[in-house]
């Protein structure tokens, strides 16, 4: 039975999963887009997918909440529908943005980070890599020599500014990249990180000093200009192609070189 293979970019909205879902289809790779956008925005996430479905790859929104069992179990059922008994999922691609930001201290308007803070940004940003992962598995969703990548960021490891808890969701990200890699191995499954270089998108604006982050990052960059959506993008792909099969538990800089200053 020959089975018809699919990307499913976790967080296919914006940002670095738009560009990726983007690149996919450019090469050829159907795609089933993740998103959770309220009823107000989603003019202009239409106008976002309308290129990408104007094509022959196939490409199909879910918008549903990835976070959390309800939702997960809602698009899963959809998903199942879409794949068929020929379909698998290939790639995985986890672009969740979404938790606190803030300094931990109290101070000014801040009440300061709560542990109700750390734990709601990493489920969002961390755990729910896992229980994908586990979920596709299970059901028997995954494709021989599947792919799994996750965004993270040099603040895994490095002091930002009100990053405190996505600082620890990175962190776990990784961790858990890296024990997939080892326990899913025997099955296929390559798993890695993509450290992405500053990158301008909604999410990095809403961290405070995120002006200043930018202005730094393009003045230590060795090209000198900030790292695009698209950049990340092409280095997804990279990890897609068969070339790519035996890298694997890996946290891959894509930044110009940024993280060398």
């Amino acid at each position: 039975m020959d089975l018809k293979h699919y990307a499913l970019i976790l967080g296919a909205s914006e940002g670095l999963g738009l560009a990726t879902a983007s690149k996919l289809i450019k090469e050829g790779i159907p795609v089933i887009g993740i998103h959770r956008d309220l009823r107000k925005d989603m003019e202009q996430v239409l106008e976002r997918f309308a290129p990408l479905g104007s094509g022959k790859v196939p490409f199909h929104a879910i918008n549903k909440d990835a976070v959390g069992r309800e939702g997960r179990d809602a698009i899963l059922e959809k998903l199942s529908h879409i794949l068929g008994d020929t379909g698998r999922v290939r790639v995985l691609v986890h672009s969740l943005a979404r938790g606190n930001l803030g300094p931990m201290k109290a101070g000014g308007e801040s009440p300061g980070l709560e542990g109700k803070d750390l734990a709601l940004t990493s489920e969002a940003m961390a755990f729910s890599l896992y229980e994908w992962t586990r979920s596709l598995y299970d059901r028997g969703m995954m494709a021989p020599d599947t792919r799994i990548i996750a965004f993270t960021s040099e603040g895994s490891r490095k002091v930002i500014p009100g990053y405190g808890a996505v600082a620890a969701a990175k962190a776990g990200l990784e961790a858990l990249v890296r024990q997939i890699a080892v326990e899913f191995a025997p099955q296929g499954v390559r798993a890695n990180c993509i450290q992405a270089g500053v990158t301008e998108t909604r999410s990095l604006l809403r961290i405070p000093g995120s002006q200043k982050l930018l202005e730094a990052s393009r003045a230590r960059n060795p090209s000198g200009r900030l790292t695009a959506p698209e950049d990340i993008a092409n280095a997804v792909y990279l990890l897609t192609l068969p070339e790519a099969s035996w890298i694997t538990g890996s946290i891959i800089p894509v930044d110009g070189g940024e993280h060398l200053q």
